[in-house]
């Protein structure tokens, strides 16, 4: 990071797409969300609630946080507008900006979109890492946009996956997902499935990341030993993962207070919440208790994975000499 001497100018580091995945390997991002879970449940975090900025055509959504053990600083911008396909854009953007907790001064600029992606698949490899059962190779896979890429290419990072059930609503996107995992290292094997029970039914691991609001599969094909990571819903009129598997499962959740606020897959079967992620890696609660468990970490992001994962990204970013510096000063 660029240290402030009195009479020089203040530096940024601005980083597109391309340079944010390349200094954030997987490794080093579920390295970033073990610090970041582990701070938040020890209470070292300092998150106040996003702020809400709506205009005519859309809203505009901050994100602080502040992890003060690691000593990361940072704010997510996302802005949603619904009309934006109809002018060649997308319908979310997000940037991330990255403060030194010394003096508040800007250090880097980030592209926030992926940075979400590879945040929150990390997070579901981290929570598959301590939940699922070391022996897990075969996986259900429901969605098949980035998120979904994500999920799948995390959990890689911690077990040894041969085969994976792949389901999406569009067939196309499924087809597409399939044909770039298999050229990826060490890829698994990929079947399309042709029904939620084929995708769950022999799997180790299910991810869910889609939009439904509905659950996706029938908890009771679920196998003993499962572990389930649910991101897609994010309100709490959506169900993405159902009341029948939730409450066969111990659920871990990245947040209590905002999965109780916001995540349907949590609320609407009053399920019990085992403990916080970070209550796990700092060992106040135990994780997996036999191979017959089964679990569900549910995910609904939060802002302190956003700074430890941006700053994770800058570190990296200044040693590869990625991005454009720019002199503000």
């Amino acid at each position: 990071m660029y240290p402030y001497h009195k009479g020089k100018p203040v530096k940024i580091r601005i980083l597109s797409a391309a340079d944010v995945n390349a200094a954030l390997p997987m490794s080093k991002a579920i390295a970033a969300m073990r610090r970041a879970f582990g701070q938040l449940s020890a209470g070292e975090t300092n998150a106040p609630l996003r702020a809400r900025l709506a205009a005519e055509k859309g809203v505009t959504l901050l994100m602080p946080a502040y992890l003060k053990q690691s000593r990361e600083m940072g704010v997510k911008i996302v802005s949603v507008y619904g009309d934006n396909p109809s002018l060649g854009l997308p319908v979310v953007n997000a940037a991330v900006l990255v403060l030194d907790p010394q003096t508040g001064l800007p250090l880097a600029l980030l592209e926030g979109n992926s940075l979400t992606a590879i945040r929150t698949g990390a997070g579901g490899g981290l929570a598959a890492d301590l939940l699922a059962r070391q022996n897990a190779t075969t996986v259900g896979l429901f969605g098949a946009g980035a998120q979904a890429r994500a999920q799948l290419r995390a959990l890689m990072a911690v077990r040894n996956i041969a085969q994976v059930y792949l389901i999406s609503r569009s067939r196309q996107s499924a087809e597409k997902l399939a044909a770039e995992i298999a050229v990826w290292p060490n890829a698994p094997a990929v079947t399309l499935a042709k029904s939620p029970r084929q995708a769950v039914k022999n799997a180790d691991v299910v991810i869910t990341a889609t939009t439904s609001a509905a659950p996706v599969f029938n908890g009771a094909d679920l196998k003993p030993g499962t572990h389930i990571t649910g991101v897609g819903s994010f309100t709490p009129q959506m169900q993405e993962v159902g009341a029948a598997a939730v409450l066969r499962a111990k659920v871990v959740v990245d947040s209590r207070e905002a999965c109780l606020a916001e995540a349907g897959d949590i609320i609407i079967p009053n399920a019990p919440i085992h403990a916080e992620l970070g209550e796990i890696i700092n060992g106040q609660k135990p994780g997996r208790q036999s191979a017959e468990e089964i679990t569900f970490f549910k995910s609904v992001g939060v802002a302190a994975q956003d700074a430890a994962t941006a700053a994770a990204a800058l570190a990296e970013a200044e040693r590869l000499e990625l991005g454009t510096v720019v002199d503000l000063g």
